[in-house]
């Protein structure tokens, strides 16, 4: 399914086909990280790990219940910038995501996808809130490293730049060369859609479901697919154009 915009019936994928560079948000595009390992019981490992600290009262209720390890990661990132105990945090979220890394399930179409735009010339980056080491590790486990190496730029211990901040899709448009209306962002979250939108990038939303889908129309995103398969048939079109 696609979503188009209300204005007028357009083809949503034909700047997918024109894309030179496209960026990848990892999870989500690329795969389900956490198909085989719970990210809402990381979050609450997490948690319990700053409570045995002696840290409770450093997360809101919201916060502790949020079920999403990047809220915790910012919480305490917002009210201890820089710390040890920040970096400490990080690396455990990295660790937790290395071992959802053996499970990852792949997105349907994610990889003939990587594949073709590859062989057509198209340069492929990842830009994402997840930890580059994570991403590495899957990609070598799919054969993929080469479609993308060197271009992965993800999560650092400075922690304000995570999206919806850009600076990740910045980094990775200016070590492409890429100028912004030249690129492609595919991401599934209204966080993808407003770094985008910051760094003026065109943005195709993947949402794997109703729910996902709904969220991104929201935001406003104006182009937005339930399956990757469509958007691999545009660009096998033209490439035979």
């Amino acid at each position: 399914m696609t979503v188009e915009t209300e204005k007028e019936p357009i083809d949503p994928l034909r700047s997918t086909a024109r894309a030179r560079v496209v960026l990848w948000d990892f999870d989500g595009p690329l795969c389900r990280l956490f198909a085989g390992h719970s990210a809402e019981r990381v979050a609450g490992d997490l948690v319990t790990w700053l409570e045995g600290r002696g840290l409770h009262g450093l997360l809101t209720e919201a916060e502790r219940e949020s079920l999403d390890p990047h809220v915790v990661l910012r919480a305490v990132d917002r009210r201890h910038p820089n710390s040890d105990l920040v970096a400490e945090l990080e690396e455990r979220l990295t660790q937790e995501e290395l071992r959802a890394a053996a499970s990852a399930m792949p997105t349907p179409y994610a990889d003939p996808l990587i594949r073709t735009w590859t062989a057509v010339g198209v340069r492929l980056a990842i830009a994402t809130n997840n930890s580059p080491r994570v991403v590495r590790r899957y990609l070598e486990s799919r054969g993929l490293v080469a479609c993308f190496a060197p271009h992965v730029y993800g999560r650092t211990q400075e922690l304000r730049h995570l999206k919806p901040d850009p600076h990740c899709i910045v980094r990775a448009l200016n070590a492409t060369g890429a100028a912004p209306e030249s690129a492609l962002m595919i991401g599934d979250t209204p966080s993808d859609l407003i770094a985008a939108r910051s760094a003026g990038v065109p943005f195709l939303g993947y949402a794997r479901n109703e729910r996902k889908g709904k969220l991104l129309r929201d935001a406003g995103a104006t182009t937005v697919v339930d399956s990757l398969e469509p958007v691999l048939e545009a660009v096998r079109t033209r490439a035979r154009a």
